[in-house]
């Protein structure tokens, strides 16, 4: 490899000028001393395990960490040029990175955000705060029809496939998983051996391509689909209908990726670009969404069975929701993928202009749910760009029961925002299926991070509850969450969105319902 062999040069070089010092002339010295310094700090960088760019950039990945403190002028140049609009920005970047290593504090200072800014949002303290929870609560995922019921963590690990991730990464987020006691999505690139040695918790999640439960044409296999979801591990299912990152499309990943366990796993050609279609074989109306989504159920031998999708029209979802009603059948669950989460490979007008984004998305399906009556039968979970305590909270006000993190949990396993995961270049290891590269990913040290970061981050939403005078997350209400609208201008999400009451729609619906709930049809899809 490029890099041993440029180390032992050094080392080399090192040895030769310490020898030069004793056998010819001191002056050597000046030349030894600070080249056996370079060859000690590359050799303890290759074996050291707490820094994957140093595992696989020996010295020069020290350059990324002197950066790092000049981090805040850099950050403030990009944003100044609107040159960083969609990556995380520098102080949840820095909240990520510091719970991960359990080294998470108080900082000085005040607040570096624009209060007055229109669209800043504010959650309310109570004059009457509450203690906080020792024992974070858990979300009992399970309707009528389910005979096994998961309880879900308020934080847990958003879907990322073995094939865009690497094999010690997804060993990392199960094994982190399985210590903290939350679940692990595994996306839509099928069950690998990496999800299920370690034994954390798993949603199993079915996309469009349907790998690891995959025909030879590409359809639906039940009866490899029974046979993986009867696996211990194996909590929950979700159905993919949409991605948040790139709504409508299917999924990519490079051929570059594709080796041949990846092959095994998904079930398609190695070396060959995997392209998801953008649809579903299983279903083509709102009716038979709700009925093979039952039918799941059955071949999960009652586990909880769900879907996941970015919203976008508010009429599609409302026929789905009569498709239920009519059927007498509901998912246990619903995933909604706001627009600004994260992809390997999407284009960048889907990325930036599909889709609503996760806090419209949350409250159409909270309100529609509530509206025909449903609301108690299913649990929501929210996914897009969940970092933060805050950011957990301000989910739980807007509809959702519990969270899924994706790019922080790639964060805590050593992700730094290199944004290569479509080369299979990642430079530390994290979204790429080089050997190479992917052995810098210390899979016993980034799993305690996984861990720290969960349990540090719901113990700062529970903190921030506490603080609102609410012990329990069901007593987050709408009122409690303000936005301004202009510079002299503030509203609370009760005052700025209209909320349904039990069973609504189906009695009167309101003025701005009306229309999108009269023309939903549960025998078709229609905008």
């Amino acid at each position: 490899m490029l890099k041993l062999c440029w180390v032992a040069v050094l080392g080399s070089l090192a040895l030769v000028a310490c020898a030069a010092t004793v056998l010819v002339s001191p002056w050597w010295s000046f030349a030894a001393a600070p080249l056996l310094l370079l060859a000690t700090t590359a050799v303890h960088d290759l074996v050291q395990r707490r820094h994957s760019v140093l595992r696989n950039y020996p010295l020069l990945g020290h350059l990324r960490f002197a950066l790092e403190k000049l981090r805040p002028e850099l950050q403030q140049y990009f944003i100044e040029r609107n040159f960083d609009g969609r990556p995380f920005d520098r102080d949840t970047r820095s909240i990520v990175y510091e719970r991960a290593k359990g080294t998470d504090a108080e900082e000085p200072f005040g607040t570096e955000l624009d209060l007055y800014r229109a669209g800043s949002e504010y959650l309310t303290p109570s004059m009457a705060p509450r203690p906080v929870r020792t024992t974070p609560p858990r979300v009992r995922i399970g309707g009528p029809d389910c005979s096994r019921p998961y309880d879900m963590a308020l934080l847990n690990v958003s879907a990322m496939s073995f094939g865009s991730l690497s094999a010690r990464a997804v060993l990392a987020l199960n094994t982190g998983a399985q210590l903290g006691g939350f679940a692990h999505d595994t996306g839509e690139g099928g069950l690998s051996q990496y999800h299920l040695r370690p034994g954390g918790d798993l949603v199993w999640e079915i996309g469009t391509g349907y790998f690891g439960c995959r025909t030879d044409d590409g359809g639906f296999d039940e009866r490899q689909f029974a046979e993986k979801a009867a696996r211990e591990q194996v909590k929950c299912v979700s159905l993919k209908i949409s991605q948040g990152a790139k709504p409508g499309m299917g999924g990519v990943l490079p051929g570059a990726k594709v080796t041949a366990e990846i092959a095994r796993v998904r079930g398609v050609p190695q070396g060959k670009t995997v392209l998801s279609p953008p649809y579903h074989r299983v279903y083509s109306t709102p009716r038979e969404l709700v009925r093979f989504l039952a039918r799941m159920r059955e071949l999960a031998d009652g586990k909880p069975v769900g879907f996941k999708l970015c919203v976008g029209s508010r009429r599609e979802f409302l026929a789905v929701c009569k498709a239920m009603l009519e059927e007498g059948s509901t998912p246990d669950f619903i995933v909604v993928d706001g627009a600004e989460g994260g992809t390997g490979a999407a284009p960048l007008e889907f990325v930036d202009n599909v889709g609503l984004p996760l806090g419209e998305g949350l409250m159409a399906v909270h309100n529609a749910l509530v509206g025909v009556g449903l609301r108690d039968r299913i649990r929501i979970g929210a996914s897009g760009k969940i970092a933060t305590g805050s950011d957990l909270v301000k989910r739980l006000l807007q509809g959702a029961d519990y969270t899924n993190a994706g790019r922080a949990m790639m964060f805590a396993v050593g992700c730094i925002q290199a944004q290569r995961c479509h080369t299979n270049t990642c430079p530390v290891g994290v979204a790429t299926q080089d050997e190479r590269r992917a052995r810098a990913v210390d899979v016993a040290d980034k799993s305690q991070r996984v861990r720290r970061y969960q349990q540090a981050t719901v113990k700062s939403a529970l903190q921030i509850m506490a603080s609102m005078g609410v012990d329990d997350p069901r007593g987050l209400r709408p009122h409690m969450l303000l936005q301004r609208v202009d510079p002299h201008t503030v509203r609370s999400y009760a005052e700025l969105h209209t909320w349904l009451t039990p069973g609504q729609l189906l009695a009167s619906a309101p003025a701005d319902w009306a229309s999108d709930w009269q023309a939903a049809d549960p025998d078709r899809f229609t905008h």
